[in-house]
């Protein structure tokens, strides 16, 4: 019986089925797309992670014993153990760990180590592969939050999803109170009126489901392809592959499937509730009731403000769904925009502005020592080469006398709040970052800051941030130490409490010409490449890289840089592996990848603008279909079509604009809050702010609002009115 009602009654009310269908097809359809695409970029994510710095989750430098190699691997938790041995006698051996469970990593390393023997200063966590897994540092108290600040816009998203397809079932079955009511008033149990009402929900949003699964994952495989081909030329990036696993369209099915009956049952359950008496009298309906003090809208629009005001009051709960609906959309649009737009200033402020004037033309060469090059005199001869510079970066770690550091550094709490500084014996041991200049850019320097040149010694750059009273973005630094020290001693690693002195040439707060940010704890020493031939087995760890900075002529163009370019590559050889890039070039990449995120993100957008329409429409429509008495009665006591269409008008105005005033105080405060956090001006913010953008959005959300009630109102104003009001019990 139940089975065949069902069946016709989707038969003989098509409106009804097709709004059902409609929103599970839009909302399956759109989980599937956010789902495919956020697990794309996740991959990619990952991809790049790995390429660049391997798949590494610890790592134990130094290497270890044979005898420790079983004990390693019989570690619990230990997955699989990698023995990477020293490439040349510069690099020390290492021992990467893969974890069966890496949420322990950060437990079990410090055990590790400890079994071993090992200090804690030998482990290294790869913190942003692990990061992309969620897994952070308990220790580290601003861990990065950019995967979970995604997760919880696609969060947004899933909630307004879900409110799409809940909605359009509980209009459908509110229209259907009088007829359960009459099966109710002749033995229809309860349970079988939410069985009834459940199977007409997996029939009508079942082959929905599987095709939005399947189309929106074909969307998302085809605005993938789209960005890859746009992306194509953007230096350092491969090629996106797209990936699509079987157990994500399982999920996407699992949760539409659960979201359609969870859905659905809600408003079967409190259908399923009310007695025969009023359900065949329909008095569980909204019912108008007159307001007790005036309102905004009795005050501005007068008798049909007020009665706008009753219907919006009597359907507070309905129309609360569409608001929260509307303001999900809009609230995750405004905020993506205002992140966005944040992140491109900051990339223009730190790194592109800060160093527009320090290079032209970069080149790494790989696996190249310092020492081993000898192309100064080929660079300088390169066309429009006005200022070459080439140089290999090392750590060491330094021995700092108690009373060698500054006063306003003693002011901050000295040496011990510098990061990575040790208290030992009356010497702070610190760590030293070294840059080795060659000996012409080294001598150059020299001269620059108003020190005798000489090729034995280091310059050192005395200055700490001072963290205390400025921010990362506008740092002011303070003496490290007192200028009065002659030497430094850096500790040799290969013999135990052994030093070198250093002798120090000159002590400044000036920086040679490079593309090079300096830790603002650092206390950086600048040497020759001649002085590092006598240290580098002694005292420091050096990156296996070196690299060569290049100046142009001013004004340089684009094709100037791109044959300078090509030349400095030709200039160095093939016998070496390198690679290259310009600074106008980079700036176009970077920009293409903006614009590329900016077009994801615009998609994203739309399809956000799309779900919150979509219900927009699926409300507007079907509460207006159930509110034809209602409109009747207006009728009978003299209020005209134009009163009514103004009803319908004002009506509009509230639904959108309380979602969008909302909003707009919302993404303020959440912009200034980013500003803030960020130490932003934020005038700098506020000139660029995506005012245009959101107020578009805003306009069409208003636009769509008024024509679902523009749409609705004039097949309501077709209806026989006065035929609907006589035939009162029907209702």
């Amino acid at each position: 019986m139940w089975k065949n009602y069902s069946k016709s009654y989707i038969k003989n009310n098509p409106h009804s089925s097709t709004s059902v269908i409609a929103a599970a097809l839009i909302a399956t359809l759109s989980l599937s797309l956010l789902c495919s695409l956020a697990y794309n970029f996740w991959i990619y994510e990952i991809e790049a992670i790995v390429l660049e710095e391997g798949d590494w989750q610890g790592r134990i430098l130094g290497g270890i014993d044979d005898q420790d190699l079983p004990i390693l691997q019989n570690f619990s938790n230990v997955k699989k153990v990698v023995v990477k041995e020293s490439a040349s006698e510069k690099e020390s051996p290492v021992t990467d760990i893969y974890f069966q469970d890496p949420r322990r990593i950060y437990r079990d390393m410090p055990l590790i180590a400890k079994q071993l023997g090992k200090k804690e200063d030998s482990i290294q966590y790869h913190s942003l592969l692990l990061s992309r897994y969620l897994i952070h540092d308990p220790q580290d108290e601003d861990p990065p939050l950019l995967l979970t600040f995604y997760l919880g816009i696609l969060l947004l998203v899933a909630l307004s999803l879900i409110l799409i397809i809940h909605n359009s079932f509980e209009i459908s079955m509110d229209a259907r109170i009088h007829q359960f009511g009459i099966f109710s008033s002749i033995g229809a149990t309860p349970r079988q009126i939410r069985i009834c009402l459940l199977q007409e929900a997996l029939a009508l949003s079942g082959l929905p489901i599987i095709v939005g699964s399947l189309a929106g994952t074909a969307l998302g495989y085809l605005l993938l392809k789209v960005v890859d081909i746009y992306a194509q030329d953007v230096a350092g990036r491969h090629e996106a592959v797209f990936h699509y696993h079987p157990l994500l369209l399982a999920f996407t099915l699992l949760i539409s499937t659960l979201t359609v009956l969870f859905s659905a049952w809600i408003p079967a359950k409190r259908l399923s509730r009310i007695t025969p008496l009023e359900a065949i009298r329909n008095t569980s309906s909204p019912q108008l009731k007159k307001q007790n003090h005036p309102r905004i809208l009795s005050l501005f629009f007068g008798v049909e403000g007020e009665l706008a005001g009753n219907a919006l009051k009597a359907r507070k709960r309905s129309l609360r769904i569409s608001s929260v609906s509307l303001l999900f959309s809009f609230l995750g649009f405004s905020i993506m925009l205002v992140f966005t737009t944040l992140s491109r200033i900051s990339t223009r402020y730190t790194y592109f502005e800060r160093y527009q004037d320090s290079w032209d033309v970069m080149v790494t060469v790989k696996d190249a020592e310092i020492s081993d090059l000898d192309l100064t005199d080929r660079l300088q001869a390169v066309p429009q080469a006005e200022d070459v510079i080439i140089y290999q970066k090392a750590e060491a770690t330094g021995l700092l006398p108690e009373d060698q550091q500054s006063a306003e550094l003693t002011a901050l709490g000295g040496a011990d709040a510098v990061a990575g500084a040790e208290y030992k014996k009356g010497m702070f041991q610190v760590k030293i970052p070294i840059v080795v200049l060659d000996d012409a850019s080294f001598l150059d320097y020299c001269t620059q800051i108003g020190t005798v040149p000489s090729l034995d010694g280091a310059i050192v750059l005395d200055q700490i941030w001072d963290s205390i009273n400025s921010n990362f973005r506008e740092k002011k630094y303070i003496p490290f130490v007192k200028e009065d020290g002659k030497a430094t001693l850096l500790l040799d690693p290969s013999q135990d409490g052994q030093t070198l002195q250093i002798p120090v040439l000159s002590y400044t707060q000036t920086v040679p010409i490079l593309r090079e940010e300096y830790d603002g704890h650092a206390l950086v020493h600048f040497i020759s490449s001649s002085m590092w031939q006598e240290i580098a087995r002694s005292v420091a760890n050096a990156e296996p890289d070196s690299y060569i900075r290049i100046l142009s002529t001013e004004n340089a163009s684009l094709l100037d840089l791109d044959r300078l370019e090509k030349e400095t590559a030709s200039a160095v050889g093939r016998e070496y592996d390198v690679q290259s890039e310009n600074r106008i070039r980079e700036k176009i990449s970077n920009d293409r990848m903006f614009t590329g995120m900016m077009m994801i993100f615009g998609a994203f957008c739309a399809l956000l603008a799309v779900i919150g329409i979509a219900h927009v429409f699926s409300d507007t429509l079907g509460f207006l279909r159930l509110r034809k008495r209602e409109f009747a009665q207006y009728m009978s006591i003299g209020l005209t079509p134009e009163g009514m269409r103004k009803i319908f008008y004002i009506e509009a105005f509230v639904i959108a604009g309380k979602p969008l005033l909302l909003t707009f105080l919302l993404t303020a405060l959440s912009a200034q809050l980013m500003v803030t956090a960020s130490y932003l001006e934020p005038m700098v913010f506020w000139s660029e702010a995506p005012v245009i953008p959101i107020l578009v959005f805003a306009a069409a959300i208003v636009f769509f609002v008024a024509l679902a009630y523009h749409i609705g109102g004039k097949r309501l104003l077709q209806c026989d009115l006065n035929e609907i009001l006589r035939n009162d019990t029907l209702m």
